[in-house]
Parts: C-alpha cells; structure tokens; sequence
C-alpha cells in the first residue's frame, strides 16, 4: 500500500537499512489490529451484514473491496504518522492544528464510540432474548451489572476475553458452515456483485452504516495508542509488522461480515425476509443448526455485544481523553469512571427507545459514520505535510489513497445522513 523509502530521514534513520521480519516474527510484533477486531465485530457488524444480505441479496457484495482498500489505508495513514512524528494521532492533530481542533476531532471520536456502544447495549440484550427469552432491555441490564463487576475486578478481563473469543469463533465457524449446508452461493451471482458497482434503491444509508462499521479512521486513531500499549517503533513500520497489522484486521473482519452477508442472502432474500427482531437474524444459522440456531445465533450476539462492550467503551474514553490532552491510561480514574458514565448513558437511550433492538442496533451503526469526516480531514491534511514525514520520501501512493478514500466516504455520510437524519429523530421522538 505504502512506497518503499530509501532516504535517510532528519534523524538518520533509513528505511532501506531496516530488516524485514519472518512470518513467526511478524505474529509476535501484531496485535493491536487484531484487539480491534474484537471491537469491530460486535451486534451492530452482525446485523448490518445480515441487513445487506437479506434486502439487497448480493447486490452490494461489492462494498468490501472499497472496504479492504479504505480499512488498511486508513490504518497505514494513522500508523506512519504516528512513527514519524512520535506522536499518537490526537496529540499529532494538537501538535499541528492547535487545541481546538483536537478537542473537537475527541468530541466526535468520542459521539461515534458512543452510538457503538448503543448498538452493543442492545445487542446484549437481544443475545439474552434469544437465549433465555427474557425482554431484551432487561438482559441488556443483568449484562452491564456483570460487566461493571468485572470492569473494577483485578485479571478476570483477560479470561473473559478468551472466553467471549471463543463464542464469536464458534459463530464464525457456525456462519462458515451454514455456508456449506446451503450448498454455498450462486458464483455467477457473487461475481456480478463483486464487479457491478451500483446502489439499489434506499440501500445508501445502510452502505453506509455497513462502511462506518468496517472502514473507518476510529480503528487506525486508536490503533496509535494500543501501539504505544506494544511497544511499536519506527523500523516496525518498514519491517512489515504494521502493514501485517492493518492486513490481518481489515481481512478478518471482510471475512467474518462477508460469510454473514452471504448466508443473509442464500437464506433470508429468497424469501424476502427483512431482519426487524433477534429471531430473525437467528434464522440464519436455521439450514445447518436447526432448533439450536436461536441459542447459537445467542450466544454469538451476547459474546460479540459483551467484548466489544468491553474495548468500545475503553476506546471512546481514550480518544476524548487524547482530544483534551488528558490522562490516557486505562487504569486511570479518568477513563474508569468516564466508562461507566458512558454505560449509563448509553443504557438510558437504549431503555426509552420504544423498538426493536436489532432496528436500534441498525441506527446506532449510522450515527458512527460522524468519526471518519470529523477525524479524518485533518488526518488527511497532516499526511500531505513533508515535515510530518521526518525527511523521508512521501508514499505518493498511500496519499492518493488516502485522500479518495476520505473524499468517499464523505460523500457517502452526507448522502446517506441527508436522508436519514429525519428518520432517526422521528423514531426517538415517538
């Protein structure tokens, strides 16, 4: 994605003098991407994917190669200007665009965190409707409780974790195989919608939602900061760990969203079932699970809701504290006690919305499209500056990339929200 250097920079460093890692090493040095994984694929990446596959069948199966191209640019963007310029990407805007402008870019990092974790509100309790068939706001409590109890606990969060990953692996293998029962997709189907890039009528803001999901500079901005957590340094940027990185989470996440779209639309568009409540996204998994679908298709929803509950919250909290040039450690009371205000919060909207959990879950994923046009702009001009490239030779590539990935997807959220913005405040007003 990114041109090789072979200038020395300011500081001496070359990047023709660095060596290139082996694939073992390359594992040890990955991380962050695959942490953001975790967070990217909750209730809202679930539903979406299935939204897409049941309504428009294959016809929009064409977004996740903009997707894979806008997810690793945005994320080779974050990295490189984080190396260069020793700086995590909201204290690089502060250095360089003044205060004000950081503490705006954290305020919207911030909003589209949040409206995430509307969505993984709720799709912990529709995991817990399916599974125990208790109304939906009340397991999406029962879950916070727990959550909050192990979020001041001392070394459970990494067993939970495990645990969670095992349950959003089981999905995927579960999605992977109702493939293959269904005897797999119509290839010439799927290769028209690869190829034909058009958008079926009313489909924009749900593209969007599903780019917003997938795509978007929150994952590269935070990335910058659990890389600091790792421990990264410049010669990880030329030694192929990062570029790895950003690779290993934009494919993994296309792999898992994509294999969900398409059992949506093997199994719910022939029969024009549009996914309004949890027992619909349940009848995916119904040609190979059969009666145990609701309680697979459950647990997924409540695993992939709680573990990005977990990280989401972390992360919105980071980047404001980061906008504001405040303490960013997790173990801060800053961050602590911020978390469980946005929880809070979070709970009171999702309790008075007066619908279904999967249609809140679908609206929360389109109220985070605000992070990529707030954030994203002045990623966009930094990465142009030279000084921010330490006396390197600019990526001309990845520039370019950058700057047509930033111009669509902007263009996509003031269409798509144009139309939308109306809708969202008449469903909370009712």
């Amino acid at each position: 994605m990114s041109n090789e250097n072979h200038v020395a920079g300011n500081d001496g460093f070359d990047p023709s003098k660095v060596q290139k890692l082996s694939f073992t090493e390359i594992l040890k040095r990955i991380g962050p991407g695959i942490i953001l994984t975790g967070v990217v694929i909750g209730p809202g990446n679930i539903t979406t994917s299935a939204m897409i596959g049941a309504n428009y069948g294959y016809g929009l199966l064409w977004l996740i190669i903009p997707i894979l191209l806008m997810g690793v640019t945005f994320m080779l963007t974050s990295y490189r200007i984080s190396m260069l310029t020793g700086m995590p990407i909201l204290h690089a805007i502060r250095h360089y665009y003044g205060g004000a402008a950081a503490g705006f870019c954290g305020i919207a990092l911030f909003l589209s965190c949040l409206f995430f974790t509307l969505g993984n509100v709720s799709g912990t309790g529709a995991g817990m409707n399916l599974i125990f068939g208790i109304n939906w706001k009340l397991g999406a409590l029962i879950m916070l409780a727990v959550l909050l109890g192990l979020y001041f606990s001392k070394g459970v969060y990494s067993k939970v974790e495990k645990g969670i990953m095992i349950c959003i692996v089981g999905m995927i293998l579960a999605f992977y195989a109702t493939l293959v029962a269904t005897g797999g997709p119509a290839w010439g189907e799927m290769g028209k919608g690869l190829v034909k890039w058009s958008l079926p009528e009313g489909s924009m803001t749900t593209a969007l939602a599903y780019i917003s999901t997938n795509a978007a500079v929150t994952a590269g901005i935070y990335g910058t900061y659990l890389g600091a957590e790792k421990k990264w340094k410049k010669e990880d940027l030329f030694n192929g760990a990062m570029k790895w990185d950003a690779v290993a989470h934009i494919v993994t996440v296309i792999l898992i969203s994509g294999a969900i779209m398409l059992v949506g639309a093997i199994v719910l568009n022939p029969q024009g079932i549009a996914i309004q409540a949890p027992a619909q996204l349940a009848e995916l998994l119904v040609p190979f699970l059969g009666g145990a679908a609701k309680y697979v298709m459950g647990i997924a929803l409540l695993g992939a809701g709680f573990s990005s509950l977990l990280g989401n919250t972390q992360r919105g909290m980071v980047l404001l504290s980061a906008g504001f040039d405040k303490d960013v450690a997790l173990e801060s009371k800053i961050i602590r006690w911020g978390c469980v205000a946005s929880l809070a919060f979070a709970c009171v909207i999702c309790f008075i919305y007066d619908g279904s959990p999967t249609q809140l879950i679908f609206i929360a994923n389109i109220a985070t499209s605000i992070a990529t046009p707030a954030a994203g702009l002045f990623i966009m001009l930094m990465f142009w500056k030279t000084e921010v490239q330490g006396g390197l030779k600019p990526p001309r590539v990845l520039q370019v990339l950058m700057t047509v990935s930033y111009c669509f997807t902007l263009l996509m959220t003031v269409s798509a929200l144009g139309n939308y913005i109306p809708k969202l405040i008449q469903s909370f007003s009712k």
